[in-house]
């Protein structure tokens, strides 16, 4: 059935007829001749705007000047418009005409000639980048983290680099995917990194070491590609031997700690006793200076009081003489027993107990007399008494 028989009236009825169609006054309220609403007539608005068109393009007879140039003036309006643009703050705008560089622009509201002489890309100058060589915790990249070291031995290193656009114009054109060259030349600067450093330093102390050197190359060689982006840290995030050697690797770094205690323990002993034999010689120095300046003092008296007796000797030989043997008996015979015995009108021997001359146990000692004038002469009857 084609679609324009109007013998078949379809679901909705038969059509209105031609002057109802002109007339929308005659037309039925309902449709199909049915009590239903009424539907809305859009032939009279078809109509009217037909007619406005056809007014201003200078109706069936030709197009009037005056609208042809009204309407490539909006088309040309709205191209120039379409150069507006707005960069962000975190952004900066790179504007290429005819593919090669112009100018860059910095944030806010920036135009440019309309596509196609000059197109703009927008590139986020503050943002840090991270890219992870490696791979992750959960997927590792054996191709990326497997690196040989100075020493011959295999270690795996998984490290991230954080990076961010330095000049917005070199990261444009100076690489196809600027992504993939950093995390080319982070790999390749680690490699060479550990390449020259032993597995050992690099598993304990030397990771600070390696994060420096490894960034330092990087910006040296994307400094010479022109690439256009600052490195702004390295950071290793496990370095640890392949797992089929993880073991014997425990067993050395075991091994090395016990041989670092014991180094220590020997270094606390030889503290020790040093110290000791330190402390030792100081003492006996000490006490040898010291009886050095005893000895010296005690012959320096002597010859002080030698030569002071001497001199009472050369002007009173004989009182002299009698007060050194008085002297040297009051001290001999202060420290001793003593017994008198009067042998005066005795006609037997005198019997002495055994105990008269044993050692007292704690002997009172005498206090020393004061010297006697050397001009002094004692009694003869105490002379003949000692003697």
């Amino acid at each position: 059935m084609p679609w324009n028989d109007n013998a078949n009236p379809g679901p909705w009825g038969a059509p209105p007829p031609e002057n109802d169609r002109r007339d929308p006054a005659r037309r039925p309220q309902g449709g199909g001749g049915g009590d239903g609403p009424r539907r809305p007539d859009l032939n009279p608005n078809l109509e009217r705007l037909k007619a406005q068109l056809s007014a201003l393009f200078g109706g069936p007879g030709g197009v009037r000047p005056a609208a042809v140039l009204a309407v490539l003036g909006g088309l040309v309006g709205l191209w120039a418009l379409s150069g507006l643009y707005v960069v962000q703050p975190n952004e900066e705008a790179v504007v290429t005409t005819f593919g090669a560089y112009s100018r860059s622009e910095p944030p806010g509201l920036r135009y440019h000639l309309p596509a196609p002489i000059e197109a703009v890309e927008k590139v986020p100058v503050t943002s840090l980048n991270r890219v992870d060589i490696g791979g992750t915790t959960d997927a590792d990249v054996p191709q990326e983290s497997l690196m040989l070291t100075g020493d011959e031995n295999i270690i795996n290193l998984d490290f991230s680099v954080t990076w961010r656009v330095a000049d917005a114009s070199q990261y444009v054109f100076a690489t196809r995917n600027p992504d993939d060259a950093v995390k080319a030349v982070a790999e390749s600067a680690m490699r060479e990194v550990v390449g020259k450093m032993p597995l050992q330093e690099i598993l304990t102390k030397g990771r600070g070491q390696v994060q420096i050197q490894a960034a330092e190359l990087m910006q040296k060689t994307l400094n010479a590609w022109g690439v256009g982006v600052i490195v702004v840290e390295v950071q290793i995030r496990s370095a640890n031997p392949p797992q089929e050697v993880v073991a014997a690797f425990r067993e050395v770094a075991n091994a090395g700690q016990d041989a670092e205690s014991a180094v220590n323990e020997a270094n606390t002993y030889r503290n020790r006793v040093i110290n000791e034999a330190k402390g030792d010689a100081a003492r006996l120095i000490q006490s040898a200076q010291g009886y050095r300046e005893q000895s010296v003092r005690e012959a320096l008296g002597d010859a002080s009081r030698f030569n002071q007796i001497y001199g009472e000797y050369r002007r009173a030989p004989g009182v002299t003489k009698d007060r050194l043997y008085l002297e040297t008996m009051e001290r001999v015979l202060a420290r001793s027993n003593k017994v008198i015995v009067d042998s005066k009108g005795a006609t037997a021997p005198v019997i002495l107990p055994p105990d008269v001359f044993q050692r007292r146990a704690q002997p009172v000692a005498a206090a020393a007399p004061a010297p006697a004038p050397a001009a002094e002469t004692p009694p003869a009857s105490q002379k003949g008494a000692a003697q």
